[in-house]
């Protein structure tokens, strides 16, 4: 999922040696999937850490990642480059942002596109998320929800009044949404 360079490594493990015991490493995407996107480091202590998040383990350390960015983080790599000049922490991540989509793109992908760029920073501001699963041949989207939308009461509305309106409204070959999440109340739920 991510690489990090032996010396990237070796700086994060001088900077977690002076937190407090336990604290590991974070990398996150902002904005993912959109052009905006941009890619983070940060300490997790070890409070931060949510079952739903990745561990990837190095020999000095942890990442974790959260399940909204691990998409968005494959085939990124984390270098700490050291020349004469200066030093310099760089993380590459090559699918953080969204490609480029026109009028001419699959149906699907500019539907996805809208939904990453429009309606997912909307829903991350309650831990949720949506993803297009397919767009049947009579015209409607089938959208899985995760995180705070899995059980949410008021996901009906968020659907109807919000997500199935918007997408109407910018691709009218569309007859509908449809949510095939099961959706199970608990503590990730949001109300």
């Amino acid at each position: 999922m991510i690489a990090i360079t032996q010396a990237a490594q070796e700086h994060f493990a001088e900077l977690l040696s002076q937190q407090e015991h336990g604290t590991q490493i974070r990398v996150f995407v902002l904005n993912p999937g959109t052009y905006n996107a941009e890619c983070g480091v940060a300490y997790c202590a070890p409070y931060e850490v949510d079952t739903t998040d990745t561990e990837v383990k190095f020999n000095q350390m942890s990442v974790f990642i959260d399940e909204v960015s691990a998409p968005y983080l494959k085939n990124a790599e984390i270098d700490y480059i050291i020349n004469q000049m200066h030093t310099q922490l760089t993380l590459k991540a090559p699918y953080a942002k969204a490609r480029q989509i026109n009028d001419n793109s699959p149906l699907i992908e500019r539907v996805n596109a809208l939904l990453q760029a429009e309606i997912n920073p909307k829903l991350s501001q309650h831990g949720g998320q949506v993803s297009v699963i397919d767009i049947t041949t009579t015209g409607y989207v089938i959208l899985q929800f995760s995180g705070g939308c899995n059980g949410c009461a008021m996901i009906s509305v968020t659907i109807k009044d919000s997500i199935e309106t918007e997408l109407l409204a910018k691709f009218p070959e569309l007859k509908g949404v449809k949510d095939v999440t099961e959706h199970r109340h608990g503590n990730h739920s949001f109300y």
